[in-house]
């Protein structure tokens, strides 16, 4: 398996990333166990997972794909790069979801417990929140990053043009700010998977779902 930078950040991961998205429902633990199994032996490094998965699941299921993935890693989360998202639904009140700083900065929590770490290798916001000021997302994603709970953060399922106002937004805070900023935004950098515009995002080479 060859291994390929992650964006413009000086991480290199392995070229496929392993998408998690059915682990929990679609596929029970066995078979998730036996598909990071496959994936492992196959040279495969990079896993990626949400707090809202399984895919096509409610409240009841979700952080389940986390968990499941979290108990496979025990005692070899040094040799996998570990990305997670947050955004989607996670309970019935209204602040269970979004880019708010509180939900963010709970969901980051949540997503540590469920996966048995005390950090990820990329944290990213799984959609765009209308709601909440791109300003209140990155300064929250800062802070993750500077609290040491990820290594990077970035976006995934953003229009190209909000992610090109997330970076320019990003620069304004940091001239702002008389401390340094942790890397966000501008160090997750790649394609979404359809055919549209380059769209500043996480979603590196390329995955399977």
């Amino acid at each position: 398996m060859h291994h390929t930078k992650l964006g413009r950040t000086g991480l290199r991961v392995s070229k496929l990333c392993l998408g998690t998205m059915t682990f929990g429902l679609q596929c029970d633990v066995a078979q998730s166990n036996a598909i990071m199994d496959a994936a492992a032996a196959g040279g495969i490094d990079f896993l990626d997972a949400a707090d809202v998965y399984p895919l096509g699941g409610g409240h009841n299921t979700a952080g389940r794909t986390e968990q499941i993935v979290g108990d496979w890693l025990k005692g070899k989360r040094h040799q996998f790069i570990v990305a997670t998202k947050c955004v989607g639904q996670m309970g019935p009140k209204p602040w269970d979801l979004g880019m708010s700083r509180k939900h963010i900065l709970d969901a980051i929590d949540a997503s540590l417990r469920r996966l048995g770490t005390d950090y990820v290798d990329l944290y990213q916001l799984h959609g765009y929140d209308q709601h909440t000021p791109i300003d209140e997302a990155l300064e929250a994603l800062d802070t993750v990053v500077r609290s040491g709970k990820a290594r990077y953060a970035g976006v995934s399922n953003w229009p190209a043009y909000k992610g090109t106002t997330a970076r320019r937004r990003r620069r304004k805070v940091r001239a702002s700010s008389s401390a340094p900023q942790a890397p966000a935004i501008r160090h997750a950098t790649g394609t979404t998977r359809n055919s549209k515009p380059s769209t500043p995002c996480a979603r590196w080479p390329r995955k399977r779902d």
